[in-house]
């Protein structure tokens, strides 16, 4: 059964987690590539072609969670993440907009 690791509530996501989560370009290159894919995609941690080692892919990912950006589930030896596009339009309007127009990071 997959397990999800859940990050903050959503009344709960703060603006300062957030701008220091997107600071990393790698982290704010992985944002930006789910903002630009359809609503809801889930994608391996690994699609993104981040060239970091492992333990370093696995630390941006928890540090894109606990800023509530996403939402990732374990599925056996993977893991994979949604952009939680909802929550962050609700709580930021127009900041996802921004990063997905960002030329290429």
């Amino acid at each position: 059964m997959p397990k999800s690791k859940d990050g903050v509530e959503p009344d709960e996501i703060d603006l300062g987690a957030v701008l220091s989560a997107l600071a990393d370009p790698h982290r704010r290159r992985v944002i930006h590539d789910l903002v630009n894919d359809a609503d809801g995609s889930e994608r391996s941690c690994t699609s993104f072609g981040l060239d970091v080692s492992k333990s370093t892919r696995s630390h941006h990912f928890k540090v894109l969670r606990e800023a509530g950006l996403v939402h990732q589930v374990d599925r056996g030896n993977r893991s994979e993440v949604t952009l939680r596009r909802h929550d962050l339009d609700a709580r930021f309007p127009g900041l996802l907009e921004l990063i997905g127009r960002e030329s290429a990071v």
